[in-house]
């Protein structure tokens, strides 16, 4: 039977980020959070499935875990009914090119729905807008291409349905929008607030070096159509907007919507930019800012205080204490933390905010990490690293919905 989470969480002029503990005499309230982890080593690939313990960040692998995904699953993201509080996954499958739904249950399974088709080919990424109403799917190969449109890549743009309630309430997609972008799109993030869509690009211009681009949208709440902000030009087989960098391989906005951090491969830097009034982005001016060897992967904490950058050829995690007042990240206690081989993905358990989780992709495995709310600091958590299946390539973590509301991000005014 299909038992799905009732737990509610609010957005309105608060994001909430459930921290209370609440504890009952049922076992699961034990059960702070849930993580997910895809991996590519099978065909079709597999998703695991976590409990998080709420005193020591520890991993439990759900029982009929790990379950399927499509072929070569690279990208989850996660999306909240406002209505009932029950919680979905969606997963982008690179090889098929789809996205498969997936519903939560109260014990933290998955629940396999649909899958959908997305407009072009190669899928790398996605994220949900802030009233979670639309899907936004980046991909690298749009279908018939040809060198005089601003392609290959492109975003596909999902309507977002709920449908039933209670219990029996799923999650659907609906015909999908496209929107042409750049060369080799790898990473895309939507704003909390104000209604922006940030995609960052790897482009090359013909005769050129290699260049990173960010591009910026404005969303039709209504429709969710994205428009391009002010000063994007074409560049190549592509469209330009910011430089980021030589060969950027992921972007994160912070909980206020105020900066936008990308990471560089190629240079071994993060770039950050502060996000203006109209969704523009302007350099942050004392950066770029040193990492680890090859970073592929960031997050920040739910608190918006602390920037975590995982270093595939260090097997690092960088941490950094972010400036609220300009951005400006900084090394924080501990400068990098050692994990096992080649991270590609990193996850900040949203309940507590103080449980952080890489995939690590040679070793199949997931390595946890307590971090230090005061400064920063990760301390390795008991019986890390946790089994996963082999060749890891993201994870998310979700809160569990019995958990209460005492931690929230207010939002900021422009």
């Amino acid at each position: 039977m299909k038992l799905k989470n009732m737990g509610r969480i609010t957005k309105a002029f608060t994001v909430s980020l459930a921290l209370g503990l609440g504890l009952t005499a049922c076992s699961r309230d034990y059960t702070v959070a849930y993580v997910y982890v895809t991996s590519a080593k099978t065909n079709p690939g597999l998703i695991n499935a976590y409990s998080v313990d709420y005193q020591s960040g520890a991993l439990l692998q759900l029982a009929d875990s790990p379950i399927p995904a499509g072929r070569n699953p690279v990208a989850l993201i996660s999306t909240t009914s406002t209505a009932t509080g029950n919680q979905f996954v969606f997963v982008v499958n690179h090889d098929d090119s789809t996205v498969g739904t997936y519903a939560v249950g109260t014990d933290g399974k998955l629940y396999a729905e649909q899958n959908y088709n997305t407009t072009g080919s190669f899928p790398v990424a996605a994220a949900v807008d802030a009233a979670g109403k639309f899907l936004y799917v980046a991909y690298t190969f749009e279908t018939g291409f040809t060198t005089a449109s601003p392609g290959p890549g492109g975003i596909s743009v999902f309507p977002i349905t709920y449908s039933g309630s209670g219990a029996s309430e799923t999650v659907a997609l609906g015909a999908p929008t496209n929107v042409n972008i750049g060369n080799n799109p790898v990473g895309i993030t939507a704003s909390k607030f104000h209604n922006f869509v940030y995609v960052v690009d790897a482009e090359t211009p013909a005769g050129s070096a290699p260049i990173g681009e960010v591009l910026g949208y404005s969303e039709n709440a209504t429709t969710g159509a994205l428009t391009p902000l002010p000063g994007v030009k074409a560049l190549g087989t592509g469209l330009s907007q910011y430089q980021a960098g030589v060969s950027p391989s992921a972007i994160v906005e912070n909980p206020l919507s105020s900066f936008v951090y990308v990471t560089d491969k190629t240079s071994n830097q993060l770039i950050g930019y502060l996000v203006l009034s109209d969704g523009s982005l302007s350099p942050m001016v004392n950066g770029p800012f040193v990492t680890g060897q090859f970073p592929v992967a960031l997050t920040i904490d739910p608190r918006g205080s602390f920037l975590y950058v995982v270093n595939f050829n260090a097997s690092t995690v960088s941490a950094y204490a972010i400036n609220a007042a300009n951005g400006t990240p900084t090394n924080s206690v501990g400068g990098s933390t050692t994990v096992l081989t080649n991270p590609v993905a990193i996850a900040i358990e949203p309940a507590l905010g103080i449980y952080l989780y890489t995939a690590n992709n040679s070793d199949g495995t997931v390595s946890g990490e307590q971090l230090s709310p005061n400064n920063g600091g990760l301390t390795q958590i008991q019986h890390s690293p946790f089994p996963a299946s082999g060749l890891p390539t993201s994870i998310i973590a979700i809160p569990n919905g019995l958990h209460s509301t005492s931690l929230s991000v207010t939002t900021p005014t422009q």
